[in-house]
């Protein structure tokens, strides 16, 4: 602190009717020794904390939803055999269906203007089911991940290694379980020869499973503590946030560093990626005047809904199957990039 930051502190003080000193006071000293002499305390019960845990109660929860979602990717990937799903090319919006819409919805930094029209390309089943990785910890009580360490941990699916710390798939053999069960192979021929109450019944048990698992997941997380980034939405499943330096990668965010750890949630791990959805009543393009009409839906509810399947009477609100259709006939979409 620079001598004239001490005469305004000082002028400040005694304006006030308090001292002024730039030495530690007594009673802070006292704090500074009471936390010396319980810091062993506290590291001995971070170690000891892992003996507590896998809570075997919960173990079955994790085991349920390990089974859940291998259900959920193998009949997702079968209806995307089905039905085609579009991502843009610029950002992250989603849309089930053969066409894309036509509302100006597109934020890309990279075109360099708001709400443009979208350029569509063929989406795969990461824009239906968001990955959603984290570090895999060897053990719960372990230390905190250094920037210098952030390379000789493996990356993971969050839900897998949230279910590893619940006992239901050994630290070993995470891996190998994401690679076998993560990429289901489906040939399409075995896909259109199913009829269309077989299609119906798929998308069944692909809402149902998607509804385990974030069931599932919401009990774990009462347990397992994990972590998210209030700015770059990073997740890390463990008592306390790694220290790798990763937080605002980009120009423009100036917040580069350290994450801001909050306490997660079901939509960090299991997020919902919402999407326009397409009512039997709507055109057969979106348009952009009519998008007060138009209702949202996640996309993995759309992709269900499209395959026949009844959707939860939760998501009614959000995508108005009884709402009104927007009437283009004196209007004309702007096809303007």
């Amino acid at each position: 602190m620079s001598n004239w930051r001490h005469k305004v502190w000082r002028n400040l003080s005694s304006i006030q009717g308090a001292s002024y000193s730039t030495t530690p006071s007594r009673t802070n000293k006292i704090k500074l020794d009471d936390l010396r002499k319980i810091r062993p305390m506290i590291l001995r019960r971070i170690e000891n904390r892992a003996k507590d845990y896998p809570v075997k109660e919960i173990v079955p929860v994790a085991e349920e939803i390990l089974i859940a979602r291998k259900n959920l990717i193998s009949n997702v990937t079968a209806l995307l055999k089905v039905f085609p799903v579009l991502t843009c090319k610029f950002c992250s919006e989603v849309f089930v269906g053969k066409e894309g819409h036509l509302i100006e919805t597109c934020r890309s930094y990279i075109r360099r203007g708001n709400n443009r029209l979208h350029e569509w390309v063929p989406g795969s089943i990461n824009d239906i089911l968001v990955p959603i990785e984290s570090y895999h910890l060897h053990n719960i009580s372990q230390g905190v991940i250094r920037h210098q360490q952030r390379f000789d941990y493996d990356r993971v699916p969050a839900i897998l290694e949230l279910c590893c710390q619940a006992g239901a798939i050994h630290p070993e053999e995470i891996l190998q379980y994401s690679k076998i069960h993560d990429n289901p192979q489906i040939s399409d021929e075995d896909i259109r020869s199913l009829p269309a109450g077989d299609l119906k019944y798929v998308g069944a048990n692909a809402l149902m499973a998607w509804e385990k698992v974030r069931a599932g997941v919401k009990k774990l997380l009462l347990v397992y503590p994990s972590k998210v980034c209030k700015r770059c939405k990073e997740v890390h499943v463990g008592p306390s946030g790694h220290k790798a330096r990763l937080c605002g990668v980009f120009k423009y965010e100036s917040w580069r560093g350290t994450h801001y750890w909050e306490k997660a949630g079901v939509n960090d791990l299991v997020p919902e990626k919402v999407v326009w959805h397409r009512r039997p009543q709507d055109p057969v393009v979106l348009v952009d005047e009519g998008r007060s009409y138009y209702g949202h839906a996640p996309a993995i509810v759309s992709l269900c809904s499209h395959a026949g399947a009844i959707v939860p009477v939760k998501y009614a609100c959000k995508m108005k199957p009884q709402g009104l259709s927007f009437s283009f006939t004196n209007s004309v979409p702007n096809l303007e990039t």
